[in-house]
């Protein structure tokens, strides 16, 4: 029998396009964007391990500072005027902080949303890490979010109430769950005029929580591609022992709400954790343990070097241990020092340099702008060696 003539062959289907209309509808009213077809199957538990591409950039972290998100994306030509695409096959690996610091947290998690598809297409990949922040926003605490940050939750949840509310309307579609449920009206040790933003902040961001579920629960804590290995603070052998792999599908079974509770694993909380871990990233060279990151490495097959972000380095990017550590956190959004965007290039065919935006480095039309070496990190201003 047809569709024509059995119109409950059509009928079933519309209660998903409406639904799919509203999020369509919420998303495009919250930022602005509307988001390409979604490919990849929710709930997946994400890759690990990369092959090496022709390019990989790397970029550190963004803390809520949209502006200067696109900025380190433009400057190594992945993305145009227009904030599309342009990278081609390009790996990126985005390392963690997104969030906390700066008022456009969740635009930043939708433009990178949106490049991830796009990118996609072309052959592309970027992969987004989950930092301290992220960890720590999902287990609820907000010690470094900002009154601008609240409001954009706050506004964010209102369409997307909205949406639920619409959604309600349908017969068919199941009934909303209510994102407050069990969220208290007041929290003691804050100011009255928050009470609200929290709220927003621990529905959209606690385990399950739409905003944790859709973006976070996505992100990569640990990802090796090629021959460097990426984490947002750090990896000891003791890590890299318990199982790359098996990090990655705790960390997302556990922002999933799948298991855990409040608190993210052990591996993930404290000094010596993967997204707290500073042993590699002091600015004083002398202070980095070389041995411990040595140990590290050599328990990961074919990998010649760790990048992180997480401690700002007011020099730039750079490295120590003989540039088997890379720390590329260059504090660019306003929430934190201001500096001035960084990216890191590694290319299959011509090595390692450095992308910049520093005007510097703009006088001479002709040149092209990296490093062909990492400089340490001292008490001295970066040299640097620009390629003709």
């Amino acid at each position: 029998m047809s569709s024509i003539e059995n119109p409950i062959g059509i009928c079933k289907h519309i209660p998903n396009l409406i639904s799919s209309f509203v999020d369509t509808f919420v998303d495009y009213s919250f930022s602005g964007i509307f988001l390409p077809q979604d490919t990849n199957p929710h709930n997946e538990i994400p890759q690990t391990r990369f092959d090496k591409p022709e390019r990989l950039v790397a970029i550190g972290d963004l803390h809520g500072d949209l502006e200067k998100s696109k900025e380190a994306f433009r400057i190594a030509g992945l993305i145009d005027s227009s904030d599309r695409w342009t990278g081609g096959s390009t790996v990126v690996v985005q390392v963690g902080d997104v969030l906390d610091r700066g008022g456009e947290e969740i635009k930043i998690l939708y433009f990178l949303e949106r490049l991830k598809r796009e990118a996609e297409k072309s052959g592309g990949k970027i992969l987004t890490m989950n930092g301290n922040h992220e960890i720590m926003n999902v287990e609820g605490d907000f010690r470094y979010v900002t009154k601008k940050g609240l409001e954009e939750f706050q506004v964010w949840a209102d369409w997307y109430c909205l949406g639920n509310k619409m959604k309600n309307l349908c017969l068919g579609i199941d009934k909303a769950k209510d994102i407050y449920e069990g969220i208290p009206m007041s929290f003691p040790r804050a100011r009255a005029d928050c009470f609200d933003g929290i709220r927003t902040r621990i529905a959209a961001l606690r385990p399950e929580g739409p905003i944790a579920k859709r973006f976070l629960a996505r992100n990569q804590t640990v990802a090796v591609v090629g021959d460097s290995v990426f984490v947002h603070g750090g990896l000891l052998a003791e890590h890299i022992e318990y199982g790359l792999e098996k990090i990655n599908e705790e960390v997302t079974g556990w922002i999933n709400g799948l298991c855990g509770g409040r608190y993210a694993p052990a591996y993930c909380r404290g000094g010596n954790s993967v997204v707290w871990l500073r042993k590699f990233s002091d600015e004083m060279a002398h202070k980095c343990d070389c041995s411990a990151l040595e140990h590290a490495l050599s328990t990961i097959p074919g990998v010649k070097r760790m990048i992180m972000g997480h401690t700002i380095q007011d020099a730039g990017i750079n490295g120590v241990c003989d540039n088997k550590a890379i720390r590329i956190d260059v504090g660019m959004s306003k929430g934190c020092s201001d500096g001035l965007p960084e990216v890191l290039e590694i290319r299959k065919d011509s090595g390692v340099r450095i992308v910049t935006s520093n005007p510097l480095y703009k006088e001479n039309p002709n040149s092209q702008i990296g490093l062909g070496l990492l400089v340490p990190a001292e008490h001295v201003p970066k040299s640097v060696e620009v390629k003709a």
